[in-house]
């Protein structure tokens, strides 16, 4: 047994000697060339590629590294018994990862290609104005060679875009809202913002479900339309107009769209807004995949009709390019004239919504709210920058349905046919809103029979009024279709002999000039 330990012991001996007799005589750029050879003819019949994604690259952070990390997190078929636990911030999803130095496969387009987590020790750092961490982290890639042209062409692109979609699925939505009066905050933004929590989606929206699965199309071919957008040379932006009573759903609509498609909403208060140039300013601190809202914009300034406001004797002949007729305070009395200093113009506006500024970005969504859509330009509405109108209508019996579930939890099958016929048949008589019926079910949620009579005493009480009230109302609609018929005959004779009311005026000058020499 000494005999082996001292024959182990001068082997030992032996080794120490020809590795001290190796370094002497072939100096390190030798060694390091023979290595740098070595792997050079082992890669040459090798049949794969290895390519390595750094976690930092010099001393920036490298974006791929983790898009990789997030794009494996998405996979489920991850080898190995231990798995890693992130939750980012403003996240409300927990994502998983690969350990240090785990592995995994993916395919993609029927490519087989392997991925592992190489992390190990940094060496001992000198100063540095930035401290790196202890650990260096990579992925390692490895595919077959002749499948190289595929992956560095479409692959990595491929993981960017579907990290950003985990990304944004998993990141809290936010609700944006300019600061008061143009302000910036600490880190030089326009906008302040607030986790946006709404739990509206199209399932509880009361809404006729043909409309309401018209829209969701809509936005779903909109989301997916970047290559038709970039094929037909449009700007990737689309704007919907909800017009309707109050009370109808417009900001649940709006808390809908935004949740379908995991975009943030922007809630532009036009009356803290005093310039065009400082419009186009909040336009461009938005990002892409987001809502830009301006609700009840008849009321925020003054965007009415033109062909109305002509028609009224002190702006008859004034021009719309006149800034008197392009801004104004709206509906709040003056919160945005004179004394707020707002100057926005109809023009700014539509530039907003359809000009070359509207395309500083992409995959954005406008969406304009009103109450009364007679009091807007048409220039407001037409196709490219109001894409949609939506009318909000009072609930209708589809509607009514699905508040019923939603309040009461009950089905078309859990209620009598008789009280279903009997709400069928009053509740388009009583012109009630989704937010009217809705009350009435939160009320009496606790009795579901109760409710549901309650709701019924109501909608027939409400259209008992309206009938009621029908026959005035036909007598001033009348009336108010009159006046206005009367307005638009003044305004066609007005445009088309301007020059006969130019020779009355000289000739009425003329008679008072001859009037006044008789005086004389």
């Amino acid at each position: 047994m000494r005999e082996y330990w001292t024959s182990f012991a001068s082997l030992l001996g032996v080794l120490a000697f020809c590795q001290t007799l190796v370094q002497v005589i072939f100096p390190p750029e030798l060694r390091f060339a023979f290595i740098k050879l070595f792997n050079r003819i082992l890669n040459t019949f090798s049949s794969y590629f290895y390519f390595d994604i750094t976690e930092i690259d010099g001393v920036n952070t490298n974006e791929l590294y983790n898009a990789v990390q997030l794009y494996l997190s998405s996979s489920v078929s991850i080898s190995g018994t231990r798995l890693s636990l992130t939750r980012a911030l403003n996240s409300s999803a927990i994502t998983f990862g690969l350990t240090n130095n785990d592995s995994i496969f993916d395919t993609f387009n029927g490519v087989t290609v392997h991925w592992e987590h190489v992390v190990t020790q940094r060496q001992a750092q000198t100063f540095s104005w930035r401290p790196l961490p202890e650990e260096k982290r990579g992925f390692t890639l490895r595919i077959k060679k002749k499948d190289k042209s595929l992956i560095l062409d479409s692959y990595l692109d491929y993981i960017m875009e579907r990290a950003n979609d985990i990304r944004r699925r998993n990141q809290d939505r936010l609700l944006y809202t300019n600061s008061r009066g143009g302000s910036l905050d600490s880190r030089g933004h326009p906008w302040e913002s607030v986790p946006f929590k709404h739990p509206s989606t199209f399932d509880t929206l009361a809404m006729d479900p043909v409309k309401k699965q018209e829209i969701m199309e809509d936005l779903k071919d909109f989301g997916n339309g970047q290559a038709f957008y970039q094929k037909t040379g449009r700007a990737w932006k689309r704007g919907y107009l909800l017009y309707g009573p109050p009370g109808t759903g417009k900001s649940s609509m709006i808390a809908a769209m935004a949740n379908y498609l995991g975009y943030d909403i922007y809630d532009l208060e036009l009356t803290e807004v005093h310039t065009n140039s400082e419009l186009r300013k909040l336009l461009m601190k938005t990002t892409s995949k987001s809502l830009i809202v301006i609700e009840d914009i008849d009321c925020s300034i003054n965007l009415s009709n033109r062909k109305k406001s002509n028609n009224n004797g002190n702006s008859m002949g004034r021009s719309y390019y006149d800034p008197e007729m392009r801004s104004g305070s709206g509906c709040s009395g003056g919160a945005g004239g004179e004394e707020g200093g707002n100057s926005i113009t109809l023009s700014g506006l539509l530039n907003f919504t359809d000009g070359l500024w509207s395309c500083c970005g992409s995959e954005r969504i406008f969406v304009f709210t009103t109450n009364h859509i007679e009091k807007l330009d048409p220039a407001l509405l037409r196709s490219g920058r109001m894409d949609m109108h939506i009318f909000m209508s009072y609930c209708s019996f589809p509607a009514l349905k699905i508040l019923l579930k939603n309040y009461l939890g009950n089905k078309e099958s859990d209620l009598d046919d008789k009280i279903l016929k009997e709400l069928e048949d009053v509740i388009d008589k009583a012109e009630m809103t989704p937010a009217d019926v809705s009350e009435v079910l939160i009320k009496y949620r606790r009795n579901k029979d109760r409710a549901v009579r309650e709701l019924l005493g109501a909608l027939k009480e409400r259209a008992e009024k309206n009938l009621k009230n029908g026959g005035l109302r036909d007598k001033n609609l009348n009336a108010v279709e009159e006046e206005e018929e009367e307005e638009e005959e003044q305004e066609k004779r007005a445009l088309e002999s301007p020059k006969e009311g130019c020779d009355c005026e000289k000739e009425n000058c003329k008679k008072e000039a001859e009037e006044e020499e008789k005086i004389k």
